[in-house]
């Protein structure tokens, strides 16, 4: 990796901003003074200080996020706030992504990583990956909703959605464990039995459980229990 390109993913500025930290003699690469922005360094092996300060380098974050409502799951948006702008500036050097998407209205777990294989793999249909939602439901819900989720329901555009599981917490509350992400898809199959979701909020993903001690907007790094959890370690 370029010794400019390492300085600016571990928050030192803009490789623009960094050439003049260079220029001052302020970098340091095992032990020399290097004001080469193009150098090649290995962020595993080679011992980098600025000012003296060691310099790390992640390749890979992982953060849970308990996502607010009316935040969108997307890197940008030109009219509403997203998920990345609730990160802290340093937080978005390696430019993290949701892996997959919460409605806007939608609150809930919400890992963003930027690792594309493991987003890959926890979004794959084949990987089977179970996502629990707690619901609040306008309209009573019966035994014979939790038949029908569990035989398969009929969306509105024919698709028939993969067996789900219902459990009733009170006729008016729920919680629905699926494993697709078809487009606003617990409010779809509730709409297809003729109810209507009020509240729809994600508290699991496969083993990962929500950390209800985050408020919502809040985030923290994966544990690193958490993530051999979604890396099935």
């Amino acid at each position: 990796m370029r010794l400019d390109k390492l300085l600016s993913h571990t928050g030192f500025g803009s490789r623009k901003e960094v050439k003049p930290l260079l220029k001052s003699g302020a970098v340091v690469v095992n032990g020399t003074i290097q004001k080469d922005s193009k150098m090649q360094v290995n962020p595993d092996k080679d011992e980098i200080t600025v000012h003296g300060t060691p310099v790390v380098y992640q390749e890979f974050v992982y953060f849970m996020l308990h996502k607010p409502q009316n935040v969108v799951s997307a890197t940008e948006d030109s009219v509403s706030e997203t998920v990345i702008d609730l990160l802290a500036q340093e937080d978005t050097l390696t430019n993290p992504f949701p892996v997959g998407r919460l409605d806007k209205d939608t609150e809930g777990l919400l890992i963003i990583t930027n690792d594309g294989t493991l987003a890959h793999n926890l979004l794959s249909p084949k990987k089977h990956i179970d996502k629990t939602y707690y619901a609040k439901i306008d309209g009573e819900v019966l035994l014979e909703d939790v038949k029908a989720f569990a035989e398969g329901i009929a969306l509105d555009d024919g698709y028939i959605c993969k067996p789900a599981r219902l459990e009733i917490i009170n006729p008016n509350e729920i919680k629905v464990t699926i494993q697709e992400g078809k487009f606003h898809q617990v409010k779809r199959m509730f709409a297809a039995r003729g109810k209507t979701v009020s509240y729809l909020k994600r508290i699991s993903m496969g083993q990962l459980q929500l950390d209800e001690s985050l408020e919502l907007g809040e985030y923290r790094p994966l544990t690193e229990t958490e993530l051999a959890i979604l890396q099935n370690k």
